[in-house]
């Protein structure tokens, strides 16, 4: 079966950018957000104006801040929230979905789609809804104006995969149906830990606190990752390594990331930062209020740390960005941030893990 139509939750760059490409190409799109304020010129218009890497009118059949049994005329909902916020969607949503449904979350930091899915049982729905999660976001895009996002460029290809994974080639057919540029991941332990994001984001921010707080304007990557703001992040990608080698995982470090993504190399680090032309020019945040700390956190690291100590991995320099990250914001991110619990593998060895995200068996003690 064709898809025809899509929902899209979240009304911020991300989610009008998909909703305006999505109805531009002719899908028939709903647009969800918890506040009204973005929606208001959208409906107005009758959808999102794009600009940048693609131009044209990308109509929008229906926005709404409330969801509700409409929910289920749509067979592909992308999720394009906040990863804090993957939780209070499911509830949110849970009512509403129904047997063949396919959510996915853009992205799902780590284990989002782990949290979708447990989130929607603990709500009580027990329908066949396929959850994924894609890597990262498939293209770089900022709202520019009311019902107005310009998209500044695609990735080349985007991995995405199923809980379980022997679901993913349903998965896929779904998403190609829309969007051809997905590919398979193993699991979504890869999705998951393969999130580059909570490497460079949280560290060199939290280091570079004291020149973003005097005003200094400075290129995050050229001039916030020095030699030794490098180390720092190089130690934190090990131990992000170790942890994914614990679930059977042998993972790119975030320097050949570099390589592959970009072309760009380097003996350590520093080196493949500097060589980089694409970071050229890339402003610091202004703010210590942001999402390198705000959603990488207690989204990305805190859950990383978590699968850490169950599998018996030790993650110093993690564990410390988070404990300093909190400090700074003023925020407990261990208490607010993403749980074993959250995901459903409290108390699970890594064969538990790995038969649950590969086959999607799971010990019958263990069933939410």
């Amino acid at each position: 079966m064709r898809v025809r139509r899509v929902a899209v939750i979240g009304a911020g760059h991300g989610g009008q950018a998909m909703a305006a490409y999505l109805g531009l190409l002719g899908f028939r799109v709903a647009l969800y957000n918890r506040s009204a304020a973005p929606l208001e010129p959208i409906a107005a218009a009758g959808g999102i104006f794009l600009e940048g890497e693609v131009g044209g009118f990308g109509p929008v059949e229906r926005v709404a801040c409330t969801i509700g049994p409409e929910l289920r005329r749509y067979r592909l909902v992308m999720v394009v929230v906040p990863a804090t916020a993957h939780r209070q969607v499911a509830r949110w949503c849970a009512p509403y979905l129904d047997d063949g449904q396919v959510v996915v979350l853009h992205p799902g930091r780590t284990g989002g789609a782990l949290a979708f899915h447990t989130a929607l049982r603990e709500a009580g729905n027990r329908a066949d809804v396929l959850v994924g999660e894609a890597q990262t976001l498939l293209f770089a895009s900022r709202v520019t104006g009311p019902a107005r996002v310009r998209i500044y460029g695609f990735k080349r290809q985007v991995r995405a995969a199923a809980l379980p994974a022997s679901r993913n080639a349903e998965l896929l057919a779904v998403l190609r149906d829309v969007l051809p540029l997905f590919a398979p991941a193993e699991s979504v332990l890869e999705t998951s830990l393969d999130n580059i994001g909570a490497v460079f984001h949280p560290a060199p921010l939290l280091l570079n606190a004291g020149r973003v707080e005097s005003g200094e304007p400075f290129e995050y990557y050229r001039q916030g990752i020095s030699p030794a703001v490098a180390r720092v992040v190089e130690a934190l990608d090990a131990e992000r390594l170790a942890v994914a080698r614990a679930l059977g995982l042998q993972l790119r470090s975030a320097r050949q990331w570099l390589a592959d993504v970009y072309g760009a190399w380097g003996t350590g680090l520093y080196e493949a930062v500097q060589a980089n032309p694409a970071y050229q020019g890339i402003g610091a945040p202004s703010t210590l209020e942001h999402r390198y700390l705000d959603e990488d956190v207690p989204a990305s690291l805190v859950p990383m740390a978590a699968l850490g100590r169950r599998l018996g991995v030790a993650t110093p320099v993690m564990d410390s960005v988070i404990h300093l990250a909190g400090a700074l914001r003023g925020t407990d991110y261990w208490r607010c941030g993403r749980t074993l619990a959250d995901m459903g593998l409290d108390g699970m060895s890594a064969e538990q893990i790995r038969r649950w995200v590969t086959l999607g068996e799971l010990d019958e003690a263990m069933v939410v």
